[in-house]
């Protein structure tokens, strides 16, 4: 994840008697697909194998050849798979040509199997439905819902285990998002980095959201790898800082950046999964827009009081609780004593 958009995220493993004899991750275009690098490293002991895959085989022609002519062609004899690829060019075609071919499909998996692979494509699903990438909003919260002190400090309320899970978070992301309030109070690089505070996985989008186009040419993240998309309002009269900025002059609403624009601008760019990490007010504005799909709040025990303490959403906010954010498919997970929570926003709001 975060690594091969605009293709989904998929695994692949060559199993004969017991063993791992291949595996494989779909690359980036142009690239291969999962199960040509599994079946490649089996080599010729691929014939009469399994081949296990998180995702249906596909079953067209593409930027790649279909993964079921090399299945086929490998000789395996058995498939394990536990989801049918929404992709409608795919959406069943690739279990019926390997059926048709003599190949037992298997389709049954656990519950925590079906998660997991859902999960690796869960951005690419969203994606075919809506043409926009699933908007995640990340929240780091104390445990009385504040995102700093009265005056200001935030570094650090979660502890390393939870950061160490934001880069995680970053790493299966296509995308980061921010506002440029972040950009010049906490100097962000927006990088997955190592415990070690290497950058790993490919560069990510960096997307800052600059009504005004104020964006310090010194700006930390400026210096790091990756392309940084730069919106600003139409009317702005703004200059690349650097060959990786681009610029994106968006249209105002409300004298503010069109926020669904930006999204779209994101799909066009065949995007799967993007994050915010953002202050409150953006986060707030994506909130109130109806723009996020998904949640991930890290919250610290820690109690920081103050009602000039702020929290991690501005906005006017609702007036009545049947109009709040409900959540969804929760789950959390206990970090060296954070939890995080993460959850989809219900759709029936």
């Amino acid at each position: 994840m975060g690594g091969v958009a605009p293709r989904p995220a998929v695994g692949a493993v060559v199993v004969q008697d017991g063993q791992i004899i291949g595996e494989g991750a779909t690359e980036p275009r142009p690239g291969r697909h999962a199960e040509p690098i599994a079946l490649s490293e089996a080599g010729e002991h691929a014939k009469g194998a399994t081949l296990y895959c998180s995702l249906e085989p596909h079953a067209f022609q593409g930027v790649a050849p279909p993964c079921t002519a090399a299945i086929i062609t490998a000789g395996i004899s058995k498939v394990v798979s536990p989801l049918e690829d929404p992709n409608p060019s795919v959406s069943g075609n690739g279990f019926r040509q390997l059926k048709a071919a003599g190949i037992e499909v298997v389709r049954e998996a656990t519950d925590e199997q079906n998660t997991r692979a859902e999960f690796l494509i869960e951005g690419f699903h969203h994606h075919l439905k809506t043409r926009r990438p699933l908007v995640t909003l990340k929240l780091a919260t104390s445990l009385d819902g504040k995102i700093a002190t009265r005056t200001g400090e935030s570094q650090w309320i979660t502890n390393e285990g939870s950061r160490a899970s934001v880069h995680a978070m970053r790493r299966q992301t296509d995308a980061l998002i921010t506002g440029i309030g972040t950009v010049i109070a906490d100097k962000p690089r927006l990088t997955a980095r190592d415990s070690d505070g290497n950058p790993t996985g490919r560069p990510l989008l960096r997307v800052i959201i600059d009504t005004h186009g104020r964006m310090p040419s010194d700006a930390p993240l400026i210096n790091e790898p990756g392309e940084i998309l730069w919106v600003v309002g139409q009317n702005v009269d703004a200059t690349s800082l650097a060959p990786h900025v681009s610029i994106l002059k968006s249209v105002l609403s409300d004298s503010k950046i069109d926020l669904a624009a930006v999204l779209d601008e994101l799909g066009s760019r065949g995007l799967h999964n993007v994050m915010i990490e953002a202050g409150a007010g953006l986060a707030g504005a994506f909130v109130e827009s109806g723009l996020v799909d998904k949640v991930a709040v890290f919250i610290a025990p820690k109690i920081i009081g103050g009602n000039e303490a702020p929290g991690p959403l501005a906005g006017l906010g609702i007036s009545a609780i049947n109009d709040a954010l409900v959540m969804e498919n929760i789950t959390h997970t206990v970090i060296d004593g954070d939890i995080l929570i993460e959850g989809f926003v219900s759709k029936s709001n």
